[in-house]
């Protein structure tokens, strides 16, 4: 009997977990960032004013952070190659996650040197937009 009812919630279990989602999002952006596409890049952060990247400083709002993006990273050059590593998701509640993770820019040393550091991301899962960031702090 506990064996049958497993079997029945296994599937709901893995149907809930944020991680394959949220991956397939980061994932994306990896592959807008090295096709030197900031603004496809920003796809994976939700559109709203209440959106937060934590660098150096704060920037607070989605076309901000996506001006921030676009004066630190002005060619393709300065963006480099994106990698992600050592991800980990964890769900907080139905709608939001928290990622954890490592971030390496593979750059000539004429755009900048490669450049790396850690970051995490608080992800919202909404009906309409699906799990966008919300909330970046990235050093």
């Amino acid at each position: 009997m506990k064996l049958a009812l497993a079997l029945l919630l296994c599937p709901l279990i893995f149907a809930a977990s944020p991680d394959h989602e949220i991956r397939a999002v980061l994932d994306r952006q990896v592959a807008d960032w090295n096709r030197g596409d900031i603004p496809a890049f920003m796809q994976g952060y939700a559109n709203s004013d209440e959106t937060i990247f934590i660098g150096k400083s704060i920037t607070k709002g989605w076309r901000q952070v996506l001006q921030r993006y676009q004066s630190s990273y002005p060619t393709p050059d300065r963006m480099g190659r994106l990698e992600f590593s050592d991800l980990e998701v964890h769900p907080l509640g139905a709608d939001y996650a928290l990622v954890i993770g490592h971030f390496h820019l593979s750059r000539d040393a004429a755009a900048g040197g490669d450049a790396g550091g850690v970051f995490s991301l608080t992800f919202h899962r909404s009906a309409s937009a699906g799990w966008k960031i919300i909330a970046d702090h990235t050093s």
